[in-house]
């Protein structure tokens, strides 16, 4: 194995677009061994529903859930988007370096169990889709539901709008934006699902998709995602 590696990485070099050292492992090219490994779980203190970082570990659950009960019974989020693991996510989803599809997911099963009925990925428009040529969630979310034995439902949540770019509008219009983009095209009633999703920003994306998939008879919606972003602290 370590002489494949080793073959790869002479057959196809590449470089680091962090540090712009020469690549070293085949497995997670284009990031460097160094850089790879800058890649860690966050530990600090977090809201225990939605997994948004907080400024204390007295503060367990935050504004948003106190005031209105997420559909989602928790967001397991492996690390900060930032660094590393930020790159490796831009290198997948916008430049389709899709071997980082599987070293990524890798990183989400320290952050899921096998106690779910199905893996489902959050969808993508079918525009985008196209435009695209793959959705980066379905990438991951096969890979987790392979390694955890559990059947990976690709259609089940789809995107029937085609939205704004969340990133295109206020914190505020993006609930708005997303509102009735999404419906259930399988019978998932009963079902405990595993929600792939590769980041969380806001987390509006994910409220909506669990409301959906709440509305159509799921008992429990649990997240999983990549990375979440720091919250903006208003100055």
């Amino acid at each position: 194995m370590i002489f494949l590696r080793s073959l790869l990485n002479i057959l196809f070099p590449s470089q680091c677009p962090l540090c712009l050292s020469a690549s070293d492992n085949h497995s997670h090219n284009p990031i460097c061994s160094k850089c790879w490994s800058t890649i860690t779980r966050y530990e600090g203190p977090a809201c225990s529903i939605c997994g948004l970082p907080t400024v204390s570990s007295y503060t367990r659950i935050c504004a948003e859930c106190l005031s209105k009960k997420p559909p989602f019974a928790e967001i397991n989020c492996y690390g900060i988007y930032d660094g590393a693991l930020k790159e490796s996510i831009h290198l997948l989803k916008f430049r389709g370096v899709k071997r980082l599809a599987k070293p990524l997911s890798e990183l989400l099963l320290s952050q899921v169990t096998d106690d779910y009925d199905a893996v489902v990925p959050v969808p993508l428009h079918i525009n985008k889709l196209r435009e695209r040529e793959f959705n980066q969630t379905a990438l991951l979310g096969r890979f987790l539901s392979r390694s955890i034995n559990k059947p990976l439902m690709l259609d089940a949540l789809i995107k029937t709008r085609n939205t704004k770019l969340q990133t295109a509008v206020s914190g505020k219009e993006r609930r708005a934006n997303l509102r009735g983009a999404f419906s259930i095209s399988n019978n998932i009633s009963g079902l405990r699902l595993l929600l792939v999703d590769d980041v969380i920003t806001t987390g509006a994306t994910v409220r909506e998709c669990a409301e959906t998939m709440k509305r159509a008879g799921a008992q429990e919606i649990t997240v999983v995602a990549l990375a979440r972003s720091m919250p903006r602290i208003n100055t």
